[in-house]
């Protein structure tokens, strides 16, 4: 980030833009004047995601006349995540929003993330309280994967997966996206035991594509979801994890083996002749521990390369455009 215009601006709006064409006049318009009447000094971020349909040339015609524009022109199609990611990379924005550029989310909604953004919190995630979606591939899938990620990650939101949010610089300054994790991102800043709120916002059905969403993504969503706790809660110590398994393993081996050398010398029964699947089983369990926890070391030895490496981007960018 450009730390000497860090500050200047109060609100950056974040869209990432994908063959959006047919919607950006009306989006820009509603936009503006929403933007307009907030009383804050506000920038927009859009980002072309390797549209291959008219998104960027009229995305440039808005911001070669509206100076509070800034067009970010990704080199290719790199995904949802890593246009946010260049957007929020980007922002200059005390508070960060983003949201979806079809038209589902409706920017007159964002005075509404500002007034509870003054209460003191540091995201502020849509509701999609009254979807209008179809129920069997939209909104029955959400609802599974809803469900699955407040369980799985203990945070309390009806709503992951919406993009509309507003976060506080500090807080998504800490962030690294990669994947499909941008709907994970109150569960990625949890560990900073950040004040997080949720708001009902209006929506409605895509009216110029098809939604890529559907009953299957739930399953993705899953493990994403616990790929993401399990890294929440690990990547920084993974011989706890590994070397807990592998103790426990040992510890087990152990005990049986105590037990059959017991029954050998106190009953004389042969450990191979009469239990030697429980001995093969003991042998198997000790082995077993002990790679766990040389895993568990493996694991530190990576997160303290991992530290000690500078990450690369997830896009890459070909031009940013701005006045």
């Amino acid at each position: 980030m450009k730390g000497n215009e860090v500050g200047v601006v109060d609100v950056s709006v974040i869209v990432p833009m994908y063959n959006e064409g047919k919607v950006i006049e009306e989006l820009y318009t509603r936009l503006k004047n929403v933007l307009e009447g907030v009383g804050k000094k506000c920038e927009i971020i859009f980002i072309d995601d390797g549209s291959t349909d008219q998104t960027f040339k009229e995305l440039k015609k808005i911001q070669e006349k509206d100076a509070s524009i800034r067009l970010i022109k990704l080199r290719g199609n790199f995904g949802q995540t890593a246009a946010l990611a260049a957007g929020f990379d980007n922002a200059f924005g005390e508070i960060i929003i983003a949201l979806d550029g079809d038209l589902q989310h409706f920017p007159e909604d964002i005075p509404n993330f500002l007034e509870k953004m003054d209460e003191g919190y540091d995201i502020v995630s849509g509701w999609r309280e009254d979807r209008k979606d179809p129920f069997l591939s939209r909104r029955f899938p959400s609802k599974i994967a809803n469900w699955l990620m407040g369980k799985i990650s203990g945070i309390s939101l009806h709503d992951f997966g919406t993009t509309f949010k507003a976060y506080r610089r500090e807080v998504i300054e800490e962030l690294n996206l990669y994947g499909q994790f941008h709907r994970f991102i109150p569960v990625l800043v949890s560990p900073m035991k950040v004040r997080m709120a949720e708001i009902p916002i209006q929506n409605e059905p895509q009216k110029y594509r098809n939604s890529h969403y559907n009953i299957t993504r739930t399953f993705t969503v899953f493990f994403d979801l616990i790929r993401l706790n399990f890294l929440n809660k690990f990547f920084t110590r993974p011989l706890q994890i590994f070397g807990t398994f592998g103790l426990t393993m040992d510890f087990v081996g152990v005990c049986i083996g105590f037990y059959l050398i017991y029954l050998k010398y106190a009953k004389g029964l042969g450990l191979l002749e009469y239990r030697a699947p429980l001995f093969l089983l003991s042998i198997l369990l000790i082995i077993t521990g002990i790679l766990f926890i040389i895993l568990g070391l493996l694991g530190e030895m990576i997160v303290k390369l991992f530290h000690d490496l500078t990450q690369g981007k997830i896009y890459s960018i070909d031009k940013i455009y701005q006045s």
